[in-house]
């Protein structure tokens, strides 16, 4: 048995918060770099890019919010069995690590109550996702999810007779009715199997790989690939603006489910990819 305590998982949530808020994942900003070079030289496609870009950049330099939307915190916990938390509730802990970075770092506090809408003022509850797995290790994921993009995700409880082309085609119409809206080009998370709620917490998983790898079964892979090629057909480009990139990936992520259903949970997350992880 090991023993973790609570000021420790504060801390580390603290500096993930911090971190997540501050930065583009490598990944995304390389994801960036090339959609850039795909649209024409003095498009409106390549000067939204460059644009964006240069925003991560200042961001990163003058450690500014790379995004005035600093999201609802999701904290993604994989918790070993033999790990003894010892101190806080261990959602107390995570939620005080979330407040502490919010208030100093200046970001904005977006979480309120649903009916009378009066903000909790310090972006707390997060939402807190913990499996439990083996050994003696806790690994904290932390993503920052703005709204706009949230705002348009879908989920879709298709017959089992939809198929491979049914999900396809669930996963780009998200993107199609979204449009501009979610600030493209986005990244989709999609979840496929489970239930109801399983498979919209895989979808919201399937946001913390890196934009570009792919599932590593191929037959989830090429679902990937089909639906990242018929979105990039859309049209919709960077912030709206046309061109030949709207979506910087696809990442599917899946469970089992009933014989008699196929789930499909579609989670757009716009440009602004944002994910820290850290292992204790």
């Amino acid at each position: 048995m090991r023993v973790i305590t609570s000021d420790k998982i504060e801390q580390a949530v603290y500096e993930l918060a911090k971190d997540a808020c501050l930065h583009l994942t490598p990944a995304c900003t390389k994801a960036l770099q090339e959609a850039q070079k795909r649209e024409e030289k003095g498009s409106a496609a390549a000067f939204a890019l460059d644009t964006v870009l240069q925003n991560a950049a200042t961001a990163a330099r003058e450690n500014m919010a790379v995004c005035q939307d600093t999201g609802y915190a999701v904290i993604l916990a994989e918790l070993g069995q033999d790990v003894h938390i010892e101190g806080k509730l261990f959602s107390d802990a995570v939620n005080e690590g979330v407040r502490r970075a919010y208030e100093n770092f200046c970001f904005r506090k977006s979480v309120c109550d649903p009916i009378t809408r009066v903000n909790t003022a310090d972006n707390t509850p997060a939402a807190l996702h913990t499996e439990i797995v083996k050994g003696d290790k806790l690994k904290l994921t932390f993503l920052p999810k703005g709204f706009g993009s949230e705002n348009m995700s879908r989920l879709y409880m298709l017959t089992p007779a939809k198929g491979v082309d049914g999900i396809v085609e669930s996963i780009v119409e998200t993107v199609r009715l979204a449009g501009s809206k979610p600030c493209p080009p986005v990244y989709v998370g999609v979840g496929i199997g489970g239930t109801f709620d399983t498979c919209a917490f895989l979808a919201k998983k399937a946001l913390t790989r890196d934009p570009g790898t792919s599932n590593p079964r191929a037959d989830v892979a090429e679902i990937e690939r089909r639906a990242l090629e018929k979105i990039n057909a859309l049209g919709i480009g960077a912030q709206g603006f046309g061109g030949k990139v709207t979506a910087l990936g696809v990442s599917c992520e899946l469970a089992p489910t009933h014989i008699a259903g196929l789930p499909v949970a579609v989670n757009i997350q716009c440009h602004c990819v944002r994910c820290e992880r850290t292992i204790l």
